[in-house]
């Protein structure tokens, strides 16, 4: 009789994630005027194409699966964000900021995110040029400033446009790849506990979403940090026989459990914005969750390999990162992670459905992404 259920249970997982990759074409009207994005390489949608830089993926086989072909996004076709602009009803992608040009992109918003970005300024610095987290709040001021020029200096008709916009924001993932757990390039691991580490980040992340706010973003959703002790890249790097047992585990633990103190300050940070600033709606995404389940109940999602990049080169295909034309898995749905760092399409699909619908707390709070729109 378990068994039973177990196979039910899968079916079903199995349905609604094949129901997930036919995000519908037959768009209506989108929900909200504009999306804005902040974020780093697992929602970079080109701006850092142009910079010199080694977080770049304006090459294939990145975007093998991706209409517009080898765009800048790091994995074989769609980032999360791109599926959230089709549930969100947008019929076209949220363009890089580097490449919008014309009033009707600035109005339906920009995405400002950059590979190798994190909270803190040195962070990602050992990968190239890049913009930071602080440098895409500026990115957007200026971008308010081109919609204000649009409505004719409408104070009132910005702060309305603007207020009714869903903002994105993934920060954090890089402070802790590419800079805290980085020890022969950086010194924070010497200099904090995971604790302070973590502490830090919240202040700045703090001041920057509020630069955000006083610039018109009410309706936010903060992304957590995922189980970056379980990608490829630190599976490779690591011994991960750290579990009280001895026994080897899947993933690094002392990783996870550092990320973990970050994520569990995002939620209080999240409650202070909604208790303090007027108007102020804010969520907070657990992609480490969502992360957790995908690796646990793999198989029920229709994923067969979860530590290996479909793309890349050495121990779990996470050593060094899809090289350009070099030829990837086969089939890319079975693969979690499409190289050393990011999820393939299929992963990011779930990640968007869950972060618009779900109905779990432990995965979005206090509301999911669809009931913030109608907040």
């Amino acid at each position: 009789m378990k068994m039973m259920v177990m196979q039910r249970h899968a079916r079903l997982m199995m349905f609604f994630v094949m129901s997930l990759v036919k995000v519908s074409s037959a768009w209506s009207t989108p929900q909200v005027p504009c999306f804005f994005i902040f974020g780093d390489s697992l929602v970079d949608n080109g701006n850092n194409n142009a910079l010199l830089t080694l977080a770049r993926a304006n090459y294939m086989p990145y975007g093998i699966d991706f209409s517009e072909g080898s765009s800048g996004r790091f994995t074989n076709g769609r980032t999360m964000v791109d599926i959230l602009s089709r549930l969100l009803g947008f019929r076209n992608y949220i363009p890089a900021y580097a490449n919008a040009r014309t009033p009707s992109e600035y109005l339906r918003g920009l995405n400002f995110a950059s590979g190798a970005a994190g909270i803190r300024e040195e962070t990602g610095d050992n990968l190239g040029q890049h913009y930071s987290f602080m440098e895409q709040v500026e990115n957007f001021g200026n971008a308010v400033r081109v919609i204000r020029r649009i409505f004719r200096g409408n104070t009132t008709r910005v702060s309305d446009h603007l207020s009714q916009c869903i903002f994105f924001s993934g920060m954090g993932s890089n402070d802790y790849l590419n800079n805290y757990f980085m020890p022969n390039l950086y010194s924070s691991s010497y200099e904090y506990s995971p604790k302070t580490f973590a502490s830090l980040l919240l202040e700045e992340y703090t001041r920057q979403l509020t630069n955000v706010y006083n610039l018109g973003a009410r309706k936010v959703a903060v992304i957590g940090v995922g189980q970056i002790g379980c990608i490829p890249y630190e599976l490779a790097r690591y011994n991960t026989n750290d579990n009280n047992n001895g026994t080897q585990s899947h993933c690094n633990n002392k990783i996870n459990k550092a990320i973990a103190i970050f994520n569990k300050g995002l939620v209080k940070m999240v409650n202070r914005f909604n208790d303090q600033f007027p108007g102020a709606k804010f969520i907070y995404v657990n992609t480490f969750e969502s992360s957790k389940d995908l690796v646990e109940n793999a198989s029920s999602y229709g994923f067969e390999v979860i530590d290996k990049g479909c793309c890349g080169v050495g121990r779990n295909n996470g050593q060094i990162t899809c090289l350009p034309l070099q030829q990837p898995c086969q089939d890319r749905r079975k693969y979690l992670f499409w190289d050393a760092f990011h999820p393939t399409e299929f992963a990011n699909i779930i990640y968007a459905k869950k972060a618009y619908s779900s109905t779990s707390k432990s995965e979005v709070y206090p509301v999911n992404i669809r009931q913030l729109v109608m907040a």
